[in-house]
């Protein structure tokens, strides 16, 4: 069996454990990536969320995405960190900010969203394929 993908948030209060690897590694450029982040992008590991263990519990918070539908956020009440995301409309996958990971090294992101809205000064591996919104599915 591989190795499970394991991290949480900073101060330990939510910890996860995910087998399998990743559907989707990427960098967004989003607006609300930005603001969560604080920086230029978001950088995130999408999952099959049979695969995940989460303990401790998350705030949650929702919001709209372009596409319309309900993205949850979820962050820890005790450090504020924010440490992964689900989708209404895709409740079979679970997706995890990049910097939680215990060894954030595993992290191998393979393409850019939301390019549109990136700033000249969040500069991306040039190599990446970049997508002015949401690639295909």
């Amino acid at each position: 069996m591989d190795k499970p993908y394991t991290g949480g948030c900073a101060c330990g209060a939510i910890r996860y454990s995910i087998s399998g690897e990743p559907l989707f590694s990427n960098h967004c450029q989003c607006r609300d990536c930005q603001r969560e982040s604080g920086s230029g992008h978001g950088s995130y590991l999408t999952f099959a969320r049979a695969g995940v263990t989460v303990t401790g519990e998350a705030k949650q918070w929702d919001m709209v995405a372009d596409s319309g539908n309900v993205k949850t956020r979820a962050f820890c009440s005790v450090c504020g960190l924010p440490v992964y995301m689900t989708f209404a409309a895709m409740p079979d996958i679970f997706t995890i900010r990049a910097a939680s990971l215990d060894e954030p090294a595993r992290y191998k992101p393979q393409v850019v969203t939301y390019a549109a809205r990136g700033h000249g000064w969040d500069h991306l591996d040039p190599g990446l394929p970049k997508f002015e919104t949401m690639p295909p599915a």
